[in-house]
């Protein structure tokens, strides 16, 4: 995602810098700690109640990190923007920049490429795709430490298919149990819980209530990934709620943890192929294990609030099994 935002934001050549995307430590150490709470709840409780600001507690530390991240997004985008050819579009901020630029030859003041629209939705993308996609592949590995004999069944799928060679996004189909894990992860872990704020774009009536147009709402996905009419075990891991009879992958309506609509999370095919291909890959090079004088009970699947449902603090072994596949 990030590369696909800022392409080669570093290749001036007064740099010498060599091509590529370019390290963002900073930006993405202050994004973490944005992401975690307490900070992510304030922001949560600013949102619904703005007039509580002068009662949250780290409030000017949050707005200082949230300024320097947009001021290094711009420094981005400025470069990005010095380099830009029309005719050789490098990613995203390319085409909006090229859109912008029509814009503004063309004197359309109400159009929405401009300088604050493209800094935001580059924040949002970050945010929205390096969190999300991380903390699941998190909960992955967490539950294969917890449930060995899952684990080992991936593994089995993986090195009867694969055969040691790297996977690529149309070996999905030839993984049902790999896919099955993940989607069953996405759906325990329930990392979005409420999902993001969306607006009603008219008058509605639901269940007996009237909701005017321009309301903002939250749908709870967690009444529908853990709906009991959906799921036989739906508080317990069980990949088994993604796979038929023979073993085959079966899809469920009810699965929708990028959320559903016309609003449907924009980078939901982009995070799939993310989960699979890393997903498949640290378990086909690597064994995961509670450390030393922890049991698999041990490990806490208790969430650790923040703008995402993260596990809580933990840590797991990594066991090479670099040997146990070239034997």
């Amino acid at each position: 995602m990030v590369y696909l935002i800022f392409s080669n934001s570093c290749s001036k050549e007064v740099n010498r810098e060599p091509p590529g995307p370019k390290p963002l430590p900073i930006l993405g150490n202050l994004l973490q700690m944005n992401l975690k709470r307490p900070y992510i709840s304030l922001y949560e409780i600013y949102n619904m109640f703005p007039w509580t600001q002068c009662w949250l507690k780290n409030w000017k530390l949050m707005m200082k990190n949230r300024e320097q991240n947009l001021r290094q997004i711009k420094e981005l985008v400025d470069n990005l923007e010095e380099t830009l050819n029309p005719e050789e579009t490098r990613g995203l901020v390319d085409s909006f920049l090229i859109r912008k630029k029509n814009a503004e030859e063309s004197e359309d003041k109400d159009s929405l490429f401009h300088e604050k629209n493209l800094i935001t939705t580059v924040s949002n993308l970050f945010a929205a795709g390096t969190d999300t996609t991380s903390t699941t592949l998190r909960w992955c590995l967490l539950l294969m430490a917890k449930y060995p004999q899952v684990q080992e069944r991936v593994q089995e799928e993986i090195d009867r298919i694969l055969s040691g060679r790297q996977a690529v996004a149309e070996d999905r189909k030839n993984l049902p149990y790999t896919d099955a894990v993940i989607h069953e992860t996405q759906r325990l872990a329930n990392i979005i819980p409420m999902s993001l704020p969306h607006t009603t774009s008219c008058d509605v009536e639901f269940q007996g209530f009237f909701i005017r147009k321009g309301t903002c709402v939250f749908p709870l996905l967690t009444s529908v990934l853990w709906d009991e009419c959906e799921w036989e075990t739906p508080q317990a891991f069980n990949p088994a709620h993604f796979l038929d009879e023979s073993g085959r992958f079966k899809k469920n309506d009810a699965f929708m943890p990028f959320s559903a609509g016309r609003r449907v999370c924009l980078g939901e095919s982009l995070a799939r192929m993310e989960l699979f291909l890393f997903f498949t890959s640290l378990l086909q090079h690597f064994r995961f294990t509670p450390p030393a004088g922890v049991s698999e009970d041990q490990l806490d699947l208790t969430p650790s609030v923040g703008f995402t449902l993260n596990p809580s603090p933990h840590k797991l072994c990594a066991v090479s099994r670099t040997s146990d596949i070239y034997s």
